[in-house]
């Protein structure tokens, strides 16, 4: 499919959708963006079948992924630390046409002798905050072609969350047996703390689902959504990206009002009445804390790589692209990292009723971290808002819960700040 504009928060959630489903329902974090860069940046060298394969992976038309990609990278979002490099071996014959691919990349994308094992992963930890500590490609004597993207941030939450028993998840969770302590979104008399917010929404496939939203000051957002247990992984990880890249935007979301809901056990919360002076429906959202790191092949033809690769580098030669990718959620902040590396080797080279909705985050559920304008800090386009503004960043499907621990980082960031 090919479009004359790039809407990159819709082209990244489009391929996060291809991606994820390529991983399978395991516990992993990804970075959808990571790779779709990766891609934006190799497109221009297509022709041909690889180029109409290029442009519906991407999601719109070579030129416009290339411009959109550009713009990322010449203006960075302030919690998002972004960068691409190619790399070429020394004496490798480059056709005509790849110097002319190359001498057409943004002036942000770092170009050179493809270094050693230790140079690239020196690349990949100093782009990560040292996050990423190994390039997700190993370095072999016959590598002639090498181009990473990588993407990071680390952030604290403008309110940290609570501690509660795990047992809060609810009786029917597995997972309140493997660790003791677990997050309860912070409240203030009844009312969410500043940077939380949680409610029931309404989300199609998905069916109605609980969603929490954590902020970090300055634009970064990270959203949870929990869906029924029989709801699909991908259908719950499609959702998640579009009720993220709503409230960023400030678009619409269907939340459903507590009282059109039956009380009791619903798909992933418990709603009961009670009655008090307070006199609104009011959320408690308990989630577990969370981490994960993820080495990911992303040879699957539906990603797009091997036209990516075929564009470069006509012919047979062997090839591979990977993403080391991490991620940890805690009570005090979130963290996420990706290093996307594609390589080619030679081929032979008054009372009054209301009710309460205590959110469960208690089975495998999904989480998305976008990115939003904040503060006047990422530069503005000619619309008001900066390319970065409603951008899916890092997503992953969580099945495997931490310990929750009231243990303060050693450097803790100021609020939203990286650290």
């Amino acid at each position: 499919m090919s479009t004359k504009t790039c809407d990159v928060a819709a082209c990244v959630s489009g391929y996060a959708a291809r991606l994820h489903a390529s991983i399978g329902d395991d516990h992993h974090v990804a970075s959808p963006l990571g790779a779709w860069l990766l891609l934006a940046l190799a497109a221009p060298a297509g022709t041909g079948e690889d180029l109409v394969t290029l442009e519906d992976v991407l999601g719109c038309d070579v030129s416009s992924a290339a411009a959109a990609a550009a713009a990322l990278l010449a203006n960075p979002h302030p919690l998002v630390a972004s960068a691409a490099a190619v790399w070429t071996a020394g004496g490798t014959a480059l056709s005509a046409e790849f110097k002319r691919w190359r001498d057409a990349l943004p002036a942000e994308v770092t170009r050179g002798a493809l270094p050693d094992q230790a140079g690239l992963d020196t690349w990949a930890r100093e782009n990560t905050f040292g996050l990423i500590e190994k390039f997700p490609v190993h370095r072999t004597a016959d590598l002639y072609l090498v181009l990473a993207t990588a993407l990071a941030t680390k952030v604290s939450w403008q309110v940290p969350f609570e501690l509660a028993p795990a047992a809060e998840l609810g009786p029917d969770s597995s997972w309140s047996s493997l660790v003791s302590h677990v997050l309860r979104a912070p409240s203030v008399d009844h009312r969410p703390a500043p940077g939380h917010t949680q409610f029931i929404a309404e989300a199609g496939e998905a069916g109605d689902v609980a969603v929490h939203a954590a902020s970090a000051q300055d634009g970064l957002l990270v959203v949870s959504v929990a869906a029924d247990r029989a709801v699909a992984a991908g259908d719950v990880l499609a959702a998640a990206h579009r009720i993220a890249s709503a409230l960023a935007v400030g678009g619409p979301v269907r939340r459903r009002a507590l009282a059109d809901l039956p009380l009791g056990p619903g798909p992933a919360w418990v709603l009961r009445e009670e009655r008090s002076s307070a006199g609104r429906d009011t959320y408690t959202a308990v989630l577990p804390a969370w981490q994960a790191r993820s080495g990911l092949d992303l040879r699957d033809p539906v990603l797009g790589f091997q036209a990516a690769k075929n564009a470069l580098t006509p012919g047979g030669d062997p090839w591979q692209v990977r993403q080391a990718a991490m991620a940890s959620y805690t009570r005090y902040g979130f963290e996420a990292a990706a290093v996307t590396g594609m390589a080619v080797s030679m081929a032979m080279r008054v009372p009054i009723p209301h009710r309460v909705a205590d959110l469960r985050f208690a089975h495998p559920y999904a989480v998305v971290a976008v990115t939003t304008d904040g503060n006047g800090a990422t530069p503005a386009t000619a619309t008001g808002r900066s390319e970065w503004h409603g951008l899916p960043v890092f997503s992953a499907w969580v099945t495997v819960p931490s310990e929750a621990s009231d243990d303060a980082p050693g450097a803790e960031a100021s609020p939203g700040r990286p650290l």
